[in-house]
């Protein structure tokens, strides 16, 4: 009989451990997703510090909209893998060469997350990188120079990566027609639910203290549904 009530304290045991262990969240993102000391690489450049004033208000980890996600959604972030000022293809600002930082480059260190939000695009947008023609399948070298033909290859890895991850792509307000157009059309090619942003309150372009929360609450809520 003892051996009984001590089989179903440890089911119960199992249950409630099992039950408090929270989704790990994966981000792969630009400036927006940046803070000193809370991103892998520790080399990648970030846009977020502490002590800055100048640019933005925020100035505490807690006040990202990553951070507070976390916090009040009951997740834990695994690796955050951002790099200020990355585009998604290997063009970046003046035309220059970003394979180094690209987020086809780094999507392949991510970890293993349970949720992977991918929030990119926004500097696609700012620096005019070429959009490209839609193209699913045998990419060539040249083509990654290009928005389109970028995306698509991200999406397919990822999507073939993590086939059991629930994906979501964070469409940045205020960029380009035709980077949201192309976003919207390679994420449903690929089943990537998109959440777009609205109304985000910006400094310098970047997401202020207002921002990060309503960022937040926004990713918050379509994690949600």
């Amino acid at each position: 009989m003892k051996k009984i009530y001590l089989y179903i304290l440890l089911f119960f045991a199992c249950v409630s451990a099992s039950a408090q262990v929270k989704p790990v969240i994966a981000v792969l993102g630009d400036s927006y997703s940046t803070f000193q000391d809370f991103v892998e690489p520790s080399d990648n450049v970030v846009w977020y510090f502490p002590g800055q004033q100048k640019a933005t208000d925020v100035t505490d980890v807690r006040e990202t909209w990553w951070q507070i996600l976390a916090r009040e959604g009951g997740y834990r972030i695994g690796k955050n893998n951002s790099y200020s000022g990355s585009t998604v293809c290997r063009t970046g600002y003046r035309e220059e060469d970003y394979t180094d930082r690209a987020f086809i480059t780094r999507m392949t260190d991510l970890g293993d997350p349970d949720i992977l939000l991918i929030f990119g695009a926004t500097n696609d947008s700012w620096a005019k990188v070429p959009i490209g023609e839609y193209v699913y399948s045998n990419w060539k070298p040249m083509q990654l120079y290009s928005f389109r033909p970028a995306m698509a290859k991200m999406l397919w890895w990822l999507t073939n990566r993590y086939p059991n991850v629930d994906i979501r792509f964070i469409l940045n307000s205020e960029l380009s027609e035709p980077i949201n157009e192309s976003v919207r059309e390679i994420c449903s090619h690929y089943g990537v639910p998109v959440i777009e942003l609205h109304d985000i309150d910006k400094m310098s372009g970047h997401p202020s203290v207002l921002g990060m929360r309503q960022i937040a609450d926004q990713v918050g809520a379509a994690l949600r549904k």
